[in-house]
C-alpha cells in the first residue's frame, strides 16, 4: 500500500518544519511521541545546518532526499541555502529558500500520498506557515499551526529590523498566514491573547511545549561541575535576546562571593564576545563550557544548586516561554529567573524558585546570593515543587496525547474551515 494510503483508522500527519532531525529541536521528540499516541508521520523539512552553519555530514544542501529516521517514519528534505555564518543575508536566503523549495519540490516529493491533517512546527520566521498554506490547496489537508514565535513582534525585539513600514508589512503577511489556517496553537498563554485578534475566525488554543523524555543511564558522560561550590548554570543559545550582558555583569558583582560558580552551556552570536569579557575583566566565577548533546544537559543539572534563565527587557519576549523552562522544571533545582512577563510568574505560581526584572543585574547578583543562603531544605522545597508543576503541565506523553486530539478535531472540521469542534474559549 502506498504511504499515505493507510487504512488502519490511525491519523495520517504531514509534519511541515524548517528546523529538524539531527538539528537539536523539540520537535522530534513531539513527532515520536505522536507517532506513539496513535498518528503515522511524514516529515517535511530541509537539510539541516543548524546551530553551526554547515550542512551536516551525510546531507547535500541542493538535494531531493528521502530517508527513514531510525525510528521508522519518512523525512523528505528539500533543497536550502545553508545557515553559514549567521549574518542577515544569509539567514534571510535561509528561510526563504525552504519556503520556496517546500512549496515547489515538496510537492513534488509528496506527490499522490494523501494527509488528513498538517502539524507545521512554526519557529522564526513565521513565513514557513505558507508552505503549509500550499499544501491546505493541493492535498486538501487542514493546517494547524504551532506558534513558537509571534511576528513581526519577535523580529522587533531582535533589534534588526526597526522600520515601521516593514515591520507593518510583516504583520500584514503574518495575518493572512493566520487566517488561511484551520487551527492555531500557541506555545504560551501570552501569545493566545495577542493571537485571537490576528486570527479572525481560526480557533486558537494554547498547547505548551512539552518536556523532555529522562535519557537512558549512562546514554551521554557530562562533564563534572566544579565541587564544593554553590554551581548555577544556564543552558541553551548564547544570543542576544539572552541578555548575556547581563550575566556578564551579575558575575562581575559576585566576586565577593567566591563559592558562587556560574557556568553557561550552549553556543551563540554572544559566545565570542562572553570569553572577551572574561578574560579582559578577569571573571573567574562565569565559565562558558560549550554545546552538549541534549541528553547530556540533565546530567548537568543534577549537579548544580540552581537554574539561571535570562532574556532582554522586552514587551515582546514577556509573552513568550522558553523552551528550556520545561526541562529545568524536570530536573527538579530551584529556578533562577530574569525575565518578565509569562515565564516568571509560572515560577511564583509553582513556587520553583526566584524571579528578578530582566536585564537587572544587581537583582540577578542579589537572588543569587540570597538563593545560596537560604537553608538546603528551602531549595529543596523549590525542586520539588518545580518537579510537580512539571508532572502536572508538561508531561511528554500526556501532552501528545492531547495535540492528538486537537489534530483529529481540526482533520473532523474539514476544509474550508469552519468554527465546528474548537472553540475560542479561555485558554486550557
Amino acid at each position: 500500500m502506498p504511504e499515505g494510503e493507510r487504512n488502519d483508522g490511525r491519523l495520517r500527519v504531514l509534519l511541515i518544519s524548517h528546523y529538524y532531525w539531527p538539528e537539536p529541536f523539540r520537535i522530534n521528540q513531539v513527532t515520536e511521541d505522536l507517532i506513539a499516541a496513535g498518528a503515522d508521520v511524514t516529515v517535511l523539512t530541509g537539510h539541516p545546518s543548524y546551530p553551526g552553519g554547515k550542512v551536516f555530514e551525510g546531507y547535500q544542501a541542493h538535494r531531493l532526499q528521502h530517508e527513514r529516521h531510525p525510528a521508522g517514519y519518512s523525512i523528505y528534505r528539500v533543497p536550502v541555502v545553508p545557515r553559514g555564518d549567521g549574518r542577515a543575508l544569509r539567514l534571510v536566503l535561509n528561510y526563504m529558500s525552504f519556503v520556496v523549495s517546500g512549496i515547489v519540490f515538496g510537492a513534488w516529493l509528496l506527490r499522490g500520498q494523501r494527509f488528513d491533517v498538517q502539524f507545521n512546527y512554526t519557529t522564526t520566521p513565521a513565513f514557513q506557515g505558507f508552505v503549509g498554506v500550499w499544501f491546505r490547496l493541493i492535498k486538501r489537508a487542514p493546517l494547524v499551526l504551532w506558534i513558537q514565535d509571534i511576528w513581526p513582534q519577535a523580529l522587533q525585539a531582535t533589534g534588526f529590523v526597526k522600520s515601521p513600514a516593514i515591520l507593518a508589512t510583516v504583520g500584514w503577511i503574518t495575518r493572512r498566514l493566520y487566517r488561511w489556517s484551520d487551527l492555531i496553537l500557541c506555545q504560551s498563554r501570552a501569545f493566545v491573547t495577542m493571537l485571537r485578534p490576528e486570527a479572525g475566525r481560526v480557533p486558537v488554543r494554547f498547547f505548551p511545549n512539552p518536556g523532555e523524555h529522562p535519557p537512558a543511564p549512562g546514554a551521554v558522560q557530562a562533564p563534572v561541575l566544579p565541587a564544593n561550590k554553590f554551581n548555577v548554570v544556564f543552558g541553551g543559545n548564547l544570543g542576544t535576546l539572552q541578555a548575556m550582558e547581563t550575566v556578564v555583569a551579575a558575575a562581575r558583582l559576585l566576586r565577593d562571593e567566591p563559592d558562587v560558580q556560574i557556568t553557561l552551556f550552549g553556543s551563540g552570536a554572544m559566545q565570542d564576545w562572553i570569553a572577551a569579557q572574561i578574560a579582559e575583566h578577569d571573571i573567574a566565577n562565569l565559565a562558558l563550557a560549550g554545546r552538549l548533546p541534549p541528553e547530556a544537559m540533565p546530567q548537568i543539572y543534577a549537579q548544580c544548586q540552581a537554574l539561571l534563565l535570562t532574556l532582554v527587557d522586552s514587551p515582546d519576549l514577556a509573552q513568550t516561554v522558553p523552551s528550556k523552562f520545561q526541562s529545568y522544571l524536570a530536573a527538579g533545582i530551584p529556578l533562577l529567573v530574569a525575565v518578565n512577563g509569562e515565564a516568571a510568574e509560572l515560577v511564583v505560581e509553582a513556587g520553583a524558585g526566584m524571579a528578578v526584572p530582566a536585564e537587572d543585574a544587581a537583582a540577578l547578583a542579589d537572588a543569587i546570593r540570597e538563593l545560596k543562603r537560604r537553608p538546603a531544605e528551602q531549595r529543596s522545597a523549590m525542586g520539588l515543587a518545580a518537579q510537580r508543576y512539571f508532572d502536572k503541565n508538561y508531561r511528554p506523553e500526556q501532552l501528545a496525547e492531547t495535540l492528538l486530539v486537537l489534530l483529529k478535531t481540526a482533520a473532523d472540521c474539514g476544509w474550508p474551515p469552519d468554527d465546528v469542534g474548537l472553540k475560542q474559549g479561555d485558554a486550557k
